[in-house]
């Protein structure tokens, strides 16, 4: 099953792996396929709106691209919507001295803001207003008590409209055909540690399937065994006199430069067997490559989209 078959997709990720970049890829690559998507910031130091050029995002979804909406968490606003919508509070003045003491609820009752964006999520899927929602979440040491705090009040709460609420979120979240996470990573000693032991976290301490981990940045095999056996002799002998004649001198630093990029990725591939080997058996594993361009904004977001989508 695909990543993009999910409706909603919970997109995390060791802080510095490109979990941002991954997100507002597979969003565009949603949206290119004909899916009505809503990408949804909920991470503080992500920056969705710089990946499309879009100016400034606010609570209000807004179209940044054909069929792809995007938005920022903001769990007052889910606090105030929530009223509105299931306890037909009409006016925001009403709603105002409600919303007011959000902050003394949520420090007062853990899981409280949790929920708020959890529920604001699940209730999109739940109206069917978009064919996938993409969630930039917070890092790995956040992301498992916010997937996990819908479960622990429908334990504590158990009855009247907060249970019946949060019985419906489960229901969603904890089928595997609707709600999947996918954990970005890059082929390096630390990041592959944390999503090994996000995905142990994951099934231990919740029930939101594990739908794929995305490597991102994986450096480009640049020979293949006969150039490689070439390149060696050269590298071993050093380049003829002929040769630097017709290159110059740089002919050595590129030789150099060519080593290191054979070395970074040999030692990288054994971070990917390793993460093969400790990952649940039968985990999609998705392999973007480092993306060599200078492009920001909407161009490399719709690079790394294609990348993506030679992968899906």
């Amino acid at each position: 099953m695909s990543l993009l078959d999910r409706q909603l997709l919970f997109v995390t990720g060791k802080g510095g792996v490109g979990k941002t970049s991954i997100a507002a890829g597979l969003a565009l690559l949603a949206a290119d396929s004909g899916k009505r998507t809503l990408l949804c910031e909920v991470d503080a130091k992500g920056d969705v709106a710089s990946a499309f050029e879009s100016g400034e995002l606010t609570f209000t979804p807004r179209e940044v691209e054909s069929n792809l909406f995007a938005m920022v968490m903001d769990t007052e606003e889910s606090l105030k919507e929530y009223l509105r919508l299931n306890l037909r509070v009409p006016l925001v003045a009403r709603i105002g001295p409600l919303a007011r003491s959000f902050d003394f609820v949520a420090s007062a009752a853990p899981g409280v803001r949790e929920i708020l964006i959890v529920g604001k999520l699940a209730y999109e899927v739940r109206e069917q207003n978009y064919d996938i929602v993409i969630v930039d979440s917070p890092a790995t040491g956040h992301v498992v008590g916010q997937l996990a705090s819908p479960a622990a009040i429908h334990e504590l709460v158990r009855v009247g409209m907060v249970r019946e609420q949060t019985a419906w979120m489960l229901d969603l979240l904890h089928d595997p055909s609707v709600t999947g996470t996918a954990i970005v990573a890059v082929p390096e000693e630390m990041p592959v540690t944390e999503t090994i032991e996000l995905s142990t976290r994951l099934a231990a301490e919740t029930d939101v399937d594990l739908a794929g981990v995305v490597v991102n940045r994986v450096l480009p095999e640049l020979f293949g065994t006969r150039e490689e056996a070439v390149f060696r002799r050269l590298l071993d002998r050093g380049p003829s006199e002929y040769l630097r004649a017709e290159v110059g001198p740089a002919v050595d630093s590129v030789l150099e430069g060519a080593d290191l990029a054979v070395r970074l990725r040999r030692s990288r591939a054994s971070h990917i067997a390793r993460l093969r080997d400790e990952l649940p058996p039968g985990t999609p594993m998705l392999i973007v490559p480092e993306l060599f361009t200078k492009a920001t904004g909407i161009r490399a977001t719709r690079m790394l989209a294609e990348a993506l989508g030679d992968e899906l």
